[in-house]
């Protein structure tokens, strides 16, 4: 069999493919596409046979793809990809107003950044859908890079990610948390060499917080001492206080939280807000007016530039 007969024999089964190596169990295979388990084992036995080498071998209770058919599978994913995308360009295409985008951002921007840039542009475009995706700094870069998300509200920006397009949208100022009782709790200033005996509690690894802290204690000559690590600024910050440790973290505005004193480093640290998306891909309608829309309201809207200075 020819290449491209064999090819246009697997393609009515890419998500045949796709949902055994997912589920590694025909039966839930078949309930996951929603045909008769039979069905499944006659096209998995057909596709085998076409290939001219088995696609599956026992596995405990399930089964496994060989070889030969995680290359396939994988293949598959990223075609069944390409399709989903473009599928959703055509409908789109035809109703922008009522279209779908996907939005990943920090944990840090979902308390009023997000919502203010939402709030604006569903005023314009009601229909428009959301999927919201919150996640670490490294996780939101990771379903950047593989097509799940369209765009993602990050910081600090990528520096070395040339398939991905940044744009700053503000700086946001880095401080020092402490228990209001530390010794440092009413200084005006603190510089970073000062906290080399202090315990730290951090954001786990993947945060952008957390590479921003890794690096500035670098610079000043240490390495932190880990008391605890967590996935969300509110448990940090009452870790602290709760007299657990100190923290780097952004201002938590429009006050000062509970039990916790919010002290600037010398010199200041920061850290870019900013949007970013692939490079070279094509946009769905509905997606690059919310990327307008984010990048005007930066540069235009006093509301969006106080939530992004108090984006918890």
């Amino acid at each position: 069999m020819t290449h491209d007969s064999l090819s246009a024999q697997l393609a009515p089964h890419l998500r045949l493919l796709v949902a055994l190596r997912t589920t590694g169990n025909v039966t839930r295979a078949a309930e996951l596409l929603g045909v008769p388990q039979p069905t499944v084992s006659r096209r998995i036995a057909a596709l085998a046979d076409a290939l001219g080498a088995p696609l599956t071998v026992p596995d405990g209770r399930g089964i496994r793809l060989t070889r030969a058919a995680e290359l396939l599978a994988e293949a598959a994913e990223r075609a069944l990809a390409a399709v989903d995308t473009g599928v959703r360009l055509a409908r789109e295409e035809v109703a922008p107003e009522s279209g779908h985008v996907v939005l990943g951002f920090l944990h840090l921007l979902g308390r009023s950044l997000v919502p203010s840039l939402l709030r604006g542009y569903r005023a314009r475009y009601p229909k428009v859908r959301f999927t919201l995706v919150q996640g670490s700094r490294q996780d939101m870069l990771d379903r950047l890079a593989g097509g799940e998300l369209d765009l993602a509200l990050l910081a600090p920006l990528p520096s070395d990610a040339p398939s991905l397009v940044s744009a700053g949208l503000a700086e946001e100022e880095i401080l020092l948390s402490v228990p209001t009782g530390h010794r440092l709790a009413g200084r005006r200033q603190v510089r970073m060499t000062e906290l080399a005996e202090e315990e730290f509690v951090l954001l786990e690894p993947g945060y952008g917080v957390r590479t921003l802290t890794d690096e500035l204690c670098a610079a000043a000559g240490f390495t932190p001492r880990i008391a605890f690590e967590g996935q969300e600024s509110d448990t940090v910050r009452g870790l602290v206080a709760a007299g657990l440790g100190v923290a780097l973290l952004p201002r938590f505005g429009p006050g000062t939280p509970a039990g916790v004193a919010e002290v600037p480093l010398d010199p200041p640290a920061s850290r870019t807000i900013g949007l970013v998306w692939r490079a070279g891909e094509p946009a769905t309608p509905a997606v690059t007016a919310f990327r307008d829309h984010v990048l005007a309201t930066a540069h235009q809207s006093r509301e969006l530039s106080a939530a992004l200075q108090h984006p918890e």
